[in-house]
This record gives C-alpha cells, sequence and structure tokens, in this order.
C-alpha cells in the first residue's frame, strides 16, 4: 500500500463548530487507526490546519475517509488536498 498525506483547513470558531461532531469524528479515526489505514491526524496548534497520514491501496479510498468524517460533512474541515507520499526515512 502506498502513503498518503492529508493537508487540510478549519473553520473560523472551530473549537465552538466543532463540539457537536467531535465525538463521531474521533471515534471514527479511532476505528481508521486500529484498522492501519489511519497512521496520525491533528491540527497545527493554531487551529487553523490539518496533518494526516494514511496508508491505503489509493487515494480514492483516503479521499472517501475524509468526505464521510462528520468535521468534513458539516464545515469544520473547509478545504483539503491529499498527495502521495515518498516516506525517505521512518
Amino acid at each position: 500500500m502506498a502513503k498518503y498525506v492529508l493537508f487540510g483547513s478549519y473553520c473560523e470558531n472551530v473549537v465552538e463548530r466543532r463540539a457537536p461532531y467531535r465525538e463521531a469524528h474521533l471515534a471514527g479515526l479511532n476505528q481508521q487507526k486500529e484498522s492501519g489505514v489511519l497512521i496520525t491526524l491533528g491540527p497545527t496548534q493554531d487551529l487553523t490546519q490539518v496533518f494526516g497520514i494514511y496508508d491505503a491501496p489509493d487515494e480514492a479510498t483516503v479521499r472517501q475517509l475524509i468526505e464521510s468524517d462528520p468535521y468534513w460533512q458539516n464545515g469544520i474541515w473547509t478545504a483539503y488536498e491529499v498527495k502521495e507520499w515518498i516516506q525517505a526515512i521512518g
């Protein structure tokens, strides 16, 4: 499988706006982590960007996971980009 990197952005007032969706968001991420497809994911310190690394069969799988996340579906994540990643050291 290939590795993919997620770069995305958050909405304004993210802390308040994410509250109703946070539990479902984290539950889904935990399931992805347990299945091995999600390596890591989290926000930047200033809560303006999200970064993640996936180990998936293809880019379409990563996009499906992102777009089915409550944060994407409810406008908490406002934009994202996925790039295939070459892990040089690790």
